[in-house]
């Protein structure tokens, strides 16, 4: 079976706008979802009783199966049909938003958030892959501009959403939500996207999947758990033993395959992989901030679901005009000086955070906040153009993937780690004398299981020490983050390569086939 690359009159369909609408529609289902349940968290904790581990369950049971499913679930999409595998896509991810509706128990919830990974990862990489299929060199540009824009959108919207959700429905409504998007993207790629398929990419190695997948559960697990079972657990080490040998097994594995799912060659290419570095990194801190700042919001300073999705808005909003202004920048200055001082910024920007107390109010985090925005996006844009722009031509589609790959990683184990850090430090810290020992436990959870347990006893105190203890911890996890971000700039300031990238032309592309994944960088922001 032949690839189907269709002609330039294909390409000059009218229908094919509309079609673009219809990727839209599922990138902004994407996107929003990547941040609505982060406000959601502490409402879902109260009605649920979750605890912290089981909140970064819910966050991370997505991003876990994202992050290892997205290369075989492109690859799939080039063997068996692009249009039918993200419709496949789709359906699974309206299937886990309904059973995330319904879910009455932590568990179910996490299931649920584990399935919408799988869809994700089948919609993510083949929304962009069918973009050459319906626009030429001409119009791509713009296309992957409007696709770009719908996803960062999804940023600023997914916290405002849903505390608007939160405030007038069940907290079962932020998945609820995702039904009526996700059914008319299943209508409109059915009804107007070619089907496109490349037979001749790689198969589909499911014991590279399998190891993937194990390993990076067995890593997450393993951090997760720590706190609160305490590093001297059996079980603790020994997922942390098996998550090296699966995770080695797999690097062994693809290293030895004639073409790899995962292509770890790339690594050794600089630019490649010190772009890839800076931008995992920013993941790293961006996820774990976007872990730990709605329970502060809410809980500590008192807004209600929807106050605490427009009190993050500073950061989106300076991420955003960031990641727009880059470009210019990028060309006056030379990517890596952009990509060292906006890490620097935002090493400022978490340092300054750390500083923040229990009685520090919303404007002074709302300046810190700004700040980080910045950083955010002066860093993650330049270092994401620069990645992929070091890719041998022959190899954008593999290089693409691992990049994305990586990435997903570094919010997973960003929401990980610095969730313990900060659930270790909170239950340090917390004055639960005088309660018994049921309710000690139970307060030492999280700040939201705290403040209840203060209400039924009636304890001013235990609502002053809450705060007190989850801002020191929030102080804690800022610092680390800073740490991370002054490491990166100054390996980013040593090693990066100092020029403008090399761009592949509109020549080049077509001339290593037109079937090709599109990966923009303003577009994996939001990721």
């Amino acid at each position: 079976m032949a690839t189907v690359i269709p002609s330039q009159e294909t390409r000059r369909d009218p229908r094919r706008w509309w079609a673009l609408g219809a990727l839209v529609a599922s990138m902004l289902v994407l996107g929003f979802d990547m941040t609505i349940l982060n406000v959601a968290l502490p409402t879902m904790a109260e009605r649920l009783g979750a605890t912290t581990g089981q909140q970064q369950w819910m966050a991370d049971a997505y991003v876990v199966v994202f992050a290892a499913l997205m290369l075989p679930a492109g690859l799939l999409g080039d063997r068996f049909g692009r249009r039918r595998m993200l419709i496949t896509g789709l359906g699974i991810f309206l299937a886990g938003s309904l059973v995330g509706t319904l879910a009455d128990d932590v568990n179910w919830v996490i299931a649920a958030r584990a399935v919408m990974g799988v869809g994700a990862a089948l919609v993510m990489p083949l929304a962009l892959s069918v973009l050459p299929s319906l626009f030429g060199p001409d119009e791509r540009t713009r296309a992957v501009g409007i696709i770009s824009a719908a996803s960062a959108l999804g940023l600023p919207l997914g916290p405002i959403i849903g505390g608007f959700l939160l405030n007038h429905f069940w907290w079962g409504s932020v998945f609820l939500v995702n039904v009526p998007m996700v059914a008319i993207g299943v209508a409109a790629c059915g009804l107007l996207l070619p089907e496109t398929s490349d037979p001749a990419s790689p198969k589909v190695d499911v014991l590279s999947t399998a190891l993937t997948a194990s390993g990076l559960a067995a890593l997450i697990y393993a951090i997760i758990e720590a706190p609160g079972r305490g590093w001297g657990d059996a079980r603790v080490p020994a997922f942390f033993a098996a998550a090296v040998v699966l995770l080695t097994g797999l690097v062994l594995r693809e290293r030895r395959a004639l073409r790899p799912m995962l292509d770890m060659g790339l690594l050794a290419q600089r630019g490649f992989l010190l772009n890839t570095v800076a931008a995992t990194l920013v993941m790293f801190v961006l996820s774990g901030l976007m872990f730990v700042l709605p329970p502060y919001l809410q809980a500590v300073l008192g807004h209600d679901a929807l106050g605490t999705g427009v009190r993050l808005l500073p950061m989106m909003g300076g991420l955003m005009i960031a990641a727009r202004g880059a470009q210019p920048v990028v060309a006056r200055f030379g990517p890596r000086a952009v990509v060292s001082a906006g890490l620097v910024v935002l090493a400022f920007a978490a340092l300054l955070g750390s500083r923040t107390t229990a009685e520090s109010g919303y404007g002074f985090t709302a300046l810190w906040l700004s700040i980080a925005g910045l950083g955010f996006g002066f860093s993650v844009v330049p270092a994401m153009d620069g990645a992929l722009a070091a890719l041998p031509a022959d190899r954008a589609g593999s290089g693409s993937g691992l990049l994305m790959t990586l990435r997903q990683v570094g919010g997973a184990i960003g929401i990980a780690l610095l969730g313990s850090l900060l659930a270790g430090a909170f239950r340090d810290r917390l004055d639960v004398t005088g309660l018994p020992g049921g309710a000690a436990h139970t307060a030492g959870e999280s700040v939201v299981a705290a403040h209840l347990i203060a209400e039924r006893a009636g304890s001013a105190h235990l609502v002053a020490s809450a705060n007190g203890a989850y801002v020191h911890g929030m102080g804690l996890v800022l610092l680390v983050c800073g740490a991370a971000s002054l490491v990166a700039a100054l390996l980013a300031a040593a090693f990066l390569p100092g020029g403008a990238p090399k761009r592949r032309s509109a020549t080049d592309e077509d001339a290593t086939g037109a079937d090709r994944p599109v990966v923009t960088p303003t577009e994996d922001v939001r990721q």
